[in-house]
């Protein structure tokens, strides 16, 4: 059943390639509801686990998205590796891409690391599921659909 969801969703996905797409505003090309993608990596937000805003005169385009920093450092250091820095599957759910579900944007607010890397989730509840199953085969999963998503 996954495999034709994901089927018909290659069907009827958008022109731009998922290589290419960014989880963005429905109202404007600002990435991950405009929170500084660095400062999850700082090991103070992690501890509090709460995201930060960053501001409009800290940005940083890649991708066709408006990245939003803090300060001037943390743009810097995203111009300068933003592979490093970008979110899983460049900010979308990662959960609904482990169910076969596609493209869902995030704004954000809920994430988590598993190894080192960046997950955003549209809802807590997708979260909680990683967190108390197993994320490494709902990884797995997540990039078999983000793959294909790639190459069509």
């Amino acid at each position: 059943m996954r495999q034709l969801i994901a089927a018909v969703l290659l069907l009827f996905a958008a022109s731009v390639p998922a290589s290419e797409a960014v989880s963005t505003s429905r109202w404007d090309a600002t990435a991950i509801g405009g929170h500084d993608t660095v400062a999850y990596h700082d090991e103070a937000t992690q501890q509090s686990h709460r995201q930060v805003a960053g501001e409009e005169r800290f940005e940083v385009q890649w991708k066709g998205a408006l990245w939003r920093f803090a300060s001037q450092a943390s743009a810097d250091r995203f111009a300068a590796d933003p592979e490093r820095y970008r979110p899983e599957y460049n900010g979308h759910c990662a959960n609904a891409l482990s169910l076969g579900e596609g493209l869902i944007s995030t704004n954000g607010t809920v994430w988590e690391f598993f190894g080192d890397q960046l997950f955003l989730f549209y809802a807590e509840r997708g979260r909680q599921r990683w967190l108390s199953g197993n994320w490494q085969r709902y990884k797995t999963e997540a990039d078999s659909v983000w793959d294909a998503l790639k190459i069509r």
